[in-house]
């Protein structure tokens, strides 16, 4: 049984007295260049932790606006450093529907970007490239990423225990399910 090793070792570690500190590196990081969503860390975490759901959600807010500055001045100074990294990763056509975003949207394409299937770190890059100001970029990254996260950590709060029963008697077909559907995701969208 792959999928009940690996969920019960997720839990584990959702649990670990160090796992905020790893929480906090992860969205700071993804911010940037990490491609594993916070989100899958946060969740768990959540779910494990109920009480904690806000306190989780505050910090992967503060690091990952913090990360995304971070992209911002990467973008702002060296993106000519980044760009062929994006093509050699296949982000390329990612980071410029951000730009088109942007240029479409300004401000609303950072909030946007918490919840889009576009990589976050592609919003800071691309909003460092354009020179978006720095102030109303930070404050749309604060609303979108604090919305985002808020929303997982909040649900997994409050739902995660009582489906916790349902998940692990489901896990494998949940997690061989998924694993179809991201073959299957990445076939159609690669075309």
């Amino acid at each position: 049984m792959i999928f009940a090793g690996l969920y019960n070792r997720t839990m584990f570690w959702a649990a670990h007295k160090h796992a905020e500190k790893y929480l906090a590196f992860v969205s700071f990081i993804e911010s940037i260049f990490f491609p594993v969503p916070t989100a899958l860390m946060l969740a768990p975490m959540a779910m494990a932790n109920p009480d904690r759901a806000v306190r989780l959600a505050i910090l992967t807010t503060v690091t990952s606006v913090a990360g995304g500055i971070l992209g911002y001045f990467i973008g702002a100074y060296a993106m000519h450093l980044v760009e062929p990294v994006l093509i050699n990763v296949g982000y390329i056509d990612k980071y410029n529907t951000a730009v088109a975003w942007f240029t479409e949207w300004g401000f609303w394409a950072v909030i946007v970007a918490g919840f889009s299937p576009i990589p976050f770190k592609l919003f800071t890059l691309s909003a460092g490239a354009l020179n978006m100001a720095l102030l109303p970029f930070i404050l749309a990254a604060l609303i979108g990423r604090s919305a985002h996260f808020f929303m997982v950590s909040l649900l997994m709060a409050w739902a995660g225990p009582k489906l916790e029963s349902k998940v692990k008697h489901y896990i494998e077909w949940i997690g061989w399910l998924t694993v179809i559907l991201i073959i299957a995701g990445y076939l159609i969208y690669s075309k």
